[in-house]
């Protein structure tokens, strides 16, 4: 009698805020989940550069994503743009990690959509009740309203911005400033932040330190079969 075939392994599906492939940020997610399949996808999938430029522009500091192309080249969009067409690619799909720390209103609201923004805030509230959480943001605009939305009871933050893909001295520089400010936890709060980027900042900062994309892609593969 013939074996019955293997089941295929399963694929977490990932969406990131701009445009696939992303070959860092699979690199990242490998690092951190080894063996993990994958299968990504962009909100501005198919719009060309100056498409981009002219149609997704942010409007205002509240609307603005940082995100980096496949070209490797760095740009802002508009968060509204990126809502709107992540709603329409999360009307089908199994498991899947939503890659962006922004928080997004408006999607389809599903048990299997893993919103990185509310697996960090639920961690960082669990290990530091009370305390001063460090917090690392890509752009400076950024600064005013996203610390307003992790503020709560009890927590102090202190913020500051480090655009990703920064040189080591950089890197070397922002942590050294935020090891001034004696933080209790430190989270690096955008997707694009790497594993060295963490590895240089312990260096400096005696206290734990949360990297996004390692946090929410293990909590993403919870969501598929063992």
């Amino acid at each position: 009698m013939p074996e019955a075939p293997l089941p295929s392994p399963a694929v977490l599906r990932v969406l990131v805020i701009g445009q696939a492939p992303r070959r860092e940020l699979e690199e990242q997610i490998a690092l951190a989940v080894p063996g993990l399949r994958i299968a990504m996808e962009g909100a501005l999938d198919g719009m060309t550069r100056q498409e981009i430029a002219r149609d997704a522009a942010p409007q205002g500091n509240a609307d603005t994503l940082f995100t980096v192309l496949p070209s490797g080249e760095t740009t802002t969009i508009s968060k509204a743009v990126v809502t709107a067409r992540l709603a329409e690619k999360l009307q089908h799909g199994g498991p899947t990690l939503l890659c962006c720390t922004g928080s997004f209103q408006g999607l389809p609201q599903r048990a299997d959509l893993v919103q990185p923004s509310a697996v960090l805030n639920a961690l960082s509230a669990a290990l530091l009740p009370r305390g001063r959480l460090g917090i690392f943001l890509p752009l400076p605009e950024q600064l005013a309203p996203l610390g307003a939305k992790r503020a709560r009871e009890g927590l102090e933050t202190v913020l500051r911005s480090l655009r990703p893909l920064s040189d080591e001295a950089t890197v070397d520089a922002a942590a050294r400033e935020m090891a001034a400010q004696k933080p209790d936890l430190v989270l690096l709060d955008c997707m694009s932040y790497t594993r060295a980027d963490k590895e240089r900042m312990a260096r400096h900062l005696d206290c734990p330190i949360l990297l996004s994309i390692a946090t929410a892609a293990r909590a993403a593969a919870c969501l598929l079969p063992e």
